[in-house]
């Protein structure tokens, strides 16, 4: 869940779901729950500051969704580390259980990188190499995919295609299926959250698993908005349109922060429509939870807010 700001004001809460539990944040701390196998719920607790706040640049269009997106992404890998290390570790006798005034294990930064750099360059790959490659070569045998607007349509609905298998293909397995339930009392939780009414597996569960704010909807508006962006690419060589698609990320993620921005602004705008294919895509990444893990989601908010509060932080919805 992107912290995207409403009204001039940053929204409260986001999260993630992890490994058997979910990340809570809120402006200046975040909260992991996790449940190890044997029933015991562990969490991890840390105050945070907002990369706005650490560096003024990213308070600045185009430049904050890069600095949010940066944060999102630094969060949830100590996030899933947590997890990984929680949820898989077995039930010693006498093991103290883990808090948040107590520091889990820590991977080696070397380790923590390298998912990052493979998750990259199988984005280089999988979204830009191979819809090119797939459009290069069907503009060899039908000549009407030599021309710039149709190959770059062509370009994005593979694109998208391809975003859209492979997430069907991970909803079948058990672990990741696992994970989209907690992904979807995540979103549960954070509806109850924003409605004002008391936050409990009751309330929750009466809401939608489907939230505008979900890094899926952030990701299917930067595919659609590929589109648009390829076309004006003036290069016609495979590798220089290779180059220019790696080049045009950062630009592609900031102006769909600021898409999504707007949207979550102005929900009944024309333009917040772009987000609806986000929704539906999220039919895929979230399930609904059962109520030990909407029970999970609230502990972490709980977590959450209260470090929060404890920092002098306001809670209040934006």
């Amino acid at each position: 869940m992107l912290p995207i700001l409403e009204a001039g004001e940053e929204t409260l809460v986001g999260g993630q779901a992890v490994m058997e539990g979910v990340m809570m944040r809120a402006p200046h701390s975040y909260c992991v729950a996790v449940r190890k196998p044997n029933g015991e719920l562990v969490t991890s607790e840390m105050p945070i500051e907002r990369i706005s706040e650490k560096y003024k640049i990213f308070k600045y269009p185009l430049l904050r969704g890069l600095g949010t997106l940066y944060q999102a992404l630094k969060l949830g890998g100590k996030a899933l580390n947590f997890s990984a290390l929680a949820s898989l570790e077995e039930d010693k006798p006498g093991a103290k259980p883990q808090s948040g005034t107590d520091k889990p294990k820590e991977v080696p930064g070397w380790a923590m990188a390298l998912p990052v750099i493979f998750s990259f360059l199988f984005f280089i790959f999988m979204y830009k190499f191979v819809p090119l490659f797939l459009v290069t070569r069907l503009a060899k045998i039908y000549p009407v995919f030599e021309g710039r607007i149709v190959s770059t349509l062509a370009d994005g609905i593979i694109r998208l295609a391809l975003l859209l298998i492979l997430l069907y293909g991970f909803s079948k397995f058990k672990d990741m299926r696992r994970m989209f339930q907690y992904h979807g009392a995540e979103h549960k939780v954070v509806f109850n959250f924003e409605s004002g009414q008391a936050v409990t597996v009751a309330n929750a569960q009466r809401f939608t698993t489907f939230h505008p704010r979900c890094g899926t909807s952030f990701l299917v508006v930067v595919f659609l908005l590929t589109i648009p962006l390829y076309v004006l690419i003036p290069f016609t060589g495979f590798a220089a349109k290779l180059l220019a698609r790696v080049v045009l990320i950062p630009l592609l993620i900031g102006i769909s922060y600021e898409l999504i921005f707007y949207a979550a602004r102005k929900r009944g705008s024309l333009l917040a429509l772009m987000t609806a294919p986000g929704l539906w895509t999220q039919r895929t990444t979230t399930k609904p939870p059962s109520d030990d893990q909407a029970a999970v989601a609230i502990h972490a908010l709980e977590g959450a807010m209260a470090l929060e509060k404890s920092q002098g932080g306001q809670l209040v919805i934006a």
